[in-house]
């Protein structure tokens, strides 16, 4: 049996907005059907789409709460020193980064070794929020952040009648 895609002519009932949906559908399927039989040696994609890309994510849980929105960050094997937190527009960005070298040296033996890590994480915020009265800790390698919404932002219960 062929591949060959049969076009349908545009005076059939389909031809509009679910032909593009159908059309996407296949696409999709096209693109993942070998990904799916062999998903950790396919090379059609850059590093950014792999799994070793996702393990430099750092896990972040967002609650929005009705004044604030509290944000917790896993960051192991980083110090304080090592984070980069900002936010932009409703952006919260996420950085670490750390480098360490070691060097031991006995008579003609050398050991050197460099060790680096960096994490990468954004998440858009639920609201619009204070920057200015942002509380952060960072304790045994978990990041929190409480952020403060601003008051129109802030969550209002409605009462069903």
């Amino acid at each position: 049996m062929s591949d060959k895609k049969i076009s349908k002519t545009s005076n059939e009932p389909e031809r509009g907005y679910l032909a593009a949906f159908k059309d996407l559908e296949n696409r999709i399927e096209n693109m993942f059907r070998d990904m799916w039989k062999k998903p950790f040696h396919h090379k059609e994609f850059p590093d950014t789409f792999s799994f070793n890309a996702l393990s430099k994510m750092p896990r972040v849980d967002v609650v929005d709460r009705d004044k604030e929105i509290f944000v917790k960050a896993e960051l192991p094997g980083f110090d304080k020193d090592d984070l980069d937190i900002s936010i932009a527009d409703r952006q919260l960005v996420i950085k670490a980064k750390t480098c360490k070298e070691e060097k031991e040296e006995k008579g003609d033996y050398l050991k050197q070794e460099i060790r680096s890590n960096e994490v990468y994480r954004s998440v858009l915020l639920p609201a619009e929020t204070e920057d200015e009265k942002i509380k952060t800790s960072f304790r045994n390698g978990v990041l929190k952040l409480t952020i403060p919404k601003q008051k129109g932002s802030q969550r209002k219960q409605i009462k069903v009648e």
